[in-house]
């Protein structure tokens, strides 16, 4: 265990893909923990498998860290003491450690090939007996005979001597406490492979130690790795790290987290509406916590409070409906120019939806037919618009923010939600709420309609919410009627259904013609009038 007082961790993940939530709470983890103890954390991207590790990969994993504002102290585009930081420009380190083992006596050539050890398996198998693993052919060689073979070009890869009478791998875990496997069941691990390349159980020991991470907080999959990881330390002679193994997460059937539980990847959360803080905290507390109770944890208080000590061996639960609510709870508390700069992408095409050559209907209600799950493709130029008209109208797109800030969980609402606000003069009346509120006669809805129009289209009634509110709430009054009899036919005229934000709030960020225009068309197009 290490006594290294300057906390120094990493987050290593392979750009085989996207950062999947599993490998964020990892880095979650180790950049807390490192601001908490004042260290330092390094990313650095193991990418030795080159037929699966992409640059483009890699660039995802950089742009996904930084929207989660996990900010590192030495790796890529920074740099540091102790780079590179990737794997693929290592490549002389790994080399100048496996020269070590071979001058200690600690690493030898192995000549048998895959087709030699696949025999030896088979044959375990058929005579019932339990594969042990490589039976240490080579281990026995001469050096002259080993170092002739060499010379002479045969194929041979490097493993690793491990002490025949070594004891059991001991190490305290900061999560599992103290932890034994029996060292006779780890066979002579390869090192290098026959072109050269480390395995990853060498290159990870050769790159902690030569980084001087002293924590290797991880998954608890990487458990069985750490007993060969330990024992390649003590052969180079180095200081074995702190680990601390975390539990998988899981979905709400108790299974490992998988694409049937819904997005895996930050980026895939990132496109469905979601913070990076309410990212961050939500993973931070799958499997540890600040003290039992605290549910909203703001950034500089994770990074102030995290401990390893606080992390739970127990599986941790993916409960997407404590998500969806943290994030609501996240977005009640932004100011509406935050919002507005976070929620920009669905803003501009609610604008869109508005300018896409919108004419007046009653849209038919959905059904599985026609409910079209893909999202709807809008003309790039409608969208530059919608993004223009936000650069220019900060004011307008800020007092949105308060007809949904009660209402929504994820930003990607705001687009359906909104879409009322940027229809002009027309409208698109829902076709349920036509036949729920427009056609009960009993109640008025035509002469409710026709009365609005009046009032609204009087100018000495100043157009703001509250005048216009109070003017149409005396209907009631004269038309006895109920208040919602009221305003849920005003609601659907104007924003198009039943369910909206608030009505006249609403009424008083638009333009008094479009509000008296879609009020014409709704009487012209249910009741021909």
């Amino acid at each position: 265990m290490s006594t290294n007082d300057n906390v120094r961790v990493r987050f290593a993940p392979s750009p085989t893909g996207k950062l999947h939530i599993g490998g964020a709470r990892t880095a979650i983890f180790n950049w807390a923990f490192a601001r908490a103890m004042g260290g330092t954390f390094i990313l650095r991207i193991e990418d030795t498998d080159p037929e699966r590790s992409t640059e483009e990969n890699t660039q995802i994993i950089l742009r996904t860290m930084r929207w989660l504002g996990l900010d590192w102290d030495e790796g890529p585009g920074i740099g540091g003491a102790f780079g590179p930081y990737t794997q693929m420009e290592r490549m002389d380190t790994y080399q100048a450690a496996l020269e070590e083992l071979k001058a200690s006596g600690n690493a030898y050539p192995c000549f048998c090939t895959k087709e030699e050890l696949d025999a030896k398996r088979e044959a375990a198998a058929a005579s019932g007996a339990a594969y042990s693993g490589y039976d240490r052919t080579c281990r026995h060689l001469s050096h002259e005979e080993a170092q002739a073979r060499i010379d002479a070009g045969e194929p041979h890869v490097w493993r690793l001597a491990v002490p025949e009478n070594h004891g059991p791998i001991a190490f305290d875990d900061a999560v599992y406490g103290h932890t034994e496997f029996p060292a006779d069941v780890m066979d002579d691990m390869i090192l290098v492979r026959t072109d050269g390349s480390p395995t990853y159980n060498f290159a990870v020991v050769c790159d902690d130690t030569n980084m001087q991470v002293t924590h290797v907080i991880r998954g608890d999959d990487h458990l069985s790795n750490t007993p060969r990881q330990i024992l390649v330390y003590e052969a180079l002679g180095k200081p074995v790290p702190t680990f601390a193994h975390l539990s998988m997460i899981l979905g709400g059937d108790g299974k490992k987290l998988s694409k049937r539980h819904g997005a895996t990847s930050v980026e895939e959360y990132a496109e469905r509406g979601y913070l990076p803080e309410v990212i961050v905290n939500f993973l931070a507390l799958l499997g540890w916590s600040l003290d039992g109770e605290s549910t909203i944890i703001p950034r500089e208080v994770l990074c102030r409070e995290f401990s390893l000590n606080r992390i739970t061996k127990k599986d941790a639960i993916f409960d997407e409906q404590k998500l969806n609510w943290m994030n609501a709870q996240y977005i009640k508390a932004m100011d509406p120019a935050s919002w507005v700069q976070a929620s920009a992408p669905w803003l501009t095409r609610a604008y869109a939806a508005g300018h896409a050559g919108l004419v007046s209907q009653i849209v038919p209600a959905a059904t599985p037919e026609n409910d079209e799950s893909a999202p709807v493709e809008y003309p790039a130029d409608a969208l530059a618009e919608g993004s223009a008209d936000i650069a220019a109208r900060p004011a307008f797109y800020q007092a949105l923010y308060p007809l949904i800030a009660e209402r929504e969980q994820r930003l990607t609402e705001c687009e359906d939600k909104l879409e009322y606000m940027f229809w002009g003069p027309e409208v698109l009346l829902d076709e349920k709420s036509v036949q729920k509120v427009l056609l009960k006669e009993d109640k008025k809805p035509r002469e409710v309609l026709e009365a609005t129009r009046a009032i609204l289209a009087d100018e000495s009634i100043p157009w703001q919410c509250d005048p216009l509110q109070d003017r149409v709430r005396k209907l009631t009054e004269e038309l006895d009627l109920k208040a919602k009899f009221v305003f849920q036919p005003i609601r659907v005229a104007i924003c198009g259904n039943m369910v909206s934000p608030p009505l006249f709030e609403s009424v008083e960020l638009l333009p008094r013609e479009d509000v008296l225009s879609r009020i014409d068309k709704t009487l012209e197009l249910v009741y021909g009038a």
